[in-house]
């Protein structure tokens, strides 16, 4: 297939990396970086599984947690960056694994990142029918709030957040850009309003120093305990890969995805921090938001209800659950394109169809695909007992986190082994990559064997008083899925998968004259 050339900088620079331009470019810096912002929603991570945190730590996992996580993951972020700066590809770290390691790294980090994006886009629309519920009675539409009422919220959220997405890009990035400003306005609006209107106020000595101890597994105490919390955190800062997966319809995106990804980890640190601190400094009393009998197993709501009149509560949760639907829809827009780009590699069965663009220049059938198996996820909410139904949500997030971050880390890991031969793009880390990739890969391990522990939701291990009424299937999902596409690599993908497959000509030598850094790096390397 030719190609004409010359054309702008960044089709030259896609169809050096073997494609040419399909998606609609239409979307602005501030628009990649709108939509992984949005994504991270910290008004959406960091109220949904606030409780997570809190039962696991209490208030110092809030205090001490957030900020450290947002260290951390600065790390995972600015590695991250460097790759997406010198491959803009919406395959994001599919592609980046398979160019720097070969097919079998490529088609693992690719199931990673598609299982982890189907569970972060299951656990943020599960939390925004939450909240969803809890407004619509607040405002008088009275469906309840039991599970089949946020399950069938759930389901509805998932068809609405489909249907926009098959409208069109230039709708997606205008949304995106909204919410953007939405999260902004709304964390000023919690703070000023907890700050000035809670009827109770905690003290610095309560926030920074009180402690929960639920994890039962007779070691560590509350540290481990407060190690557990952190999924609180980390399951936020996750999605900030959106920036890489929309590169193909981004102006500048070697600059622009690298961008998006750190100023959204760092916009959300700050943002994050303050609003977390203010939800926590206007805790009533710990020991009733922590119980589900009166919580409902969400302890922000109890916050904002018992905490406010019902004016400013009301107001809060109504900004919080749009809030939501802004992230759950950013997240299948996000989802639907690393899906597109890993089926436009044949990497999926039916790749054809999760492929193919409407002619709206959007992958209508991967927005579905995504919405589907989002579904499905959770499915076992509905199967649990009522009272546990939140421990499905618990388990996406530890799924979606876990998934995701392993998809980080693969293409990190690879950066590190290729050192210089790795072909950087205008925005790098220079020779910081070293340190900053080993830090970025220590925190991806201990997190992902901390939040696959086959606990159940008191917090005890395998033991006599262990219970699988209420387990973390975390563990079991993903050692299934990963069996699953293990299985398939060795039985049947290694003779047919091949990694990216390219659809342009290789571009003549003019082309990429005078960029060394933008000259593609060995296929094999």
């Amino acid at each position: 297939m030719s190609v004409n050339w010359p054309r702008s900088d960044d089709e030259r620079r896609l169809a050096e990396l073997g494609y040419k331009q399909e998606l609609a470019r239409s979307w602005s810096g501030f628009s990649n970086f709108a939509i992984s912002f949005t994504i991270v929603s910290i008004l959406t991570g960091g109220l949904a599984s606030y409780g997570i945190g809190l039962a696991n730590g209490g208030p110092i996992t809030m205090a001490w947690g957030w900020p450290l996580v947002s260290v951390m993951v600065l790390f995972v972020g600015l590695a991250m960056a460097e790759l997406a700066s010198a491959y803009p590809t919406s395959g994001g770290l599919y592609w980046w694994a398979s160019e720097l390691g070969g097919p079998i790294w490529g088609w693992f980090t690719g199931w990673f990142n598609l299982i982890g994006q189907i569970a972060v886009t299951a656990a943020i629309d599960y939390g925004a029918a939450i909240f969803t519920t809890v407004v619509l009675n607040v405002i008088g539409i009275d469906i309840g709030t039991d599970r089949t009422a946020i399950f069938s919220v759930f389901a509805l959220i998932l068809v609405l957040h489909a249907v926009l997405n098959a409208i069109g890009p230039h709708l997606s990035a205008l949304i995106n850009n909204i919410s953007a400003w939405w999260h902004v306005g709304g964390v000023v609006l919690f703070v000023l309003v907890l700050g000035i209107g809670a009827e109770h106020h905690q003290s610095v000595g309560f926030v920074f120093t009180e402690t929960v101890d639920n994890s039962a597994v007779g070691f560590g105490g509350v540290a481990f305990s407060f190690l557990l919390g952190l999924l609180h955190a980390q399951y936020t800062f996750t999605g900030y890969d959106a920036s890489a997966h929309m590169s193909e319809e981004t102006r500048h995106a070697s600059r622009m995805a690298a961008k998006g990804i750190i100023n959204t980890i760092l916009v959300s640190a700050v943002a994050g921090y303050l609003l977390i601190m203010a939800v926590t400094f206007a805790i009533p009393n710990l020991d009733d938001a922590l119980d589900p009998a009166k919580n409902s197993g969400y302890p922000v709501i109890y916050i904002l209800e018992n905490s406010l009149n019902s004016f400013w509560s009301g107001l809060l949760l109504i900004i919080a659950a749009i809030a939501q639907l802004f992230c759950g829809y950013a997240s299948v827009t996000s989802a639907s394109r690393m899906l597109f780009a890993f089926a436009r590699d044949g990497a999926v069965p039916g790749s054809a169809l999760w492929s193919k663009l409407s002619a709206r220049k959007v992958p209508v059938n991967a927005v579905l695909f995504i919405s589907f198996f989002a579904f499905v996820l959770l499915i076992p909410s509905m199967l649990v007992p009522a009272a546990n139904a939140p421990t499905a949500y618990a388990a996406a997030t530890s799924v979606a986190t876990i998934g995701l971050y392993i998809a980080y880390g693969i293409p990190i890991l690879l950066r590190q082994l290729h050192g210089r031969r790795f072909r950087t793009g205008p925005w790098h880390l220079g020779h910081r990559y070293r340190p900053i990739g080993i830090v970025a890969l220590i925190w991806i391990v201990l997190i992902s064997l901390l939040f696959i522990l086959p606990m159940d939701d008191r917090g005890y291990l395998w033991n006599d008083e262990f219970t699988w009424t209420a387990v973390n299937y975390a563990p079991i999902t993903l050692a299934a899925v990963v069996g699953a596409i293990a299985i398939w690599w060795f039985v049947s993908a290694r003779r047919w998968f091949t990694g990216p497959r390219r659809n342009v000509d290789e571009p003549p030598v003019a082309a990429t004259a005078g960029s060394h850094r933008h000259r593609r790096s060995p296929r094999r390397p």
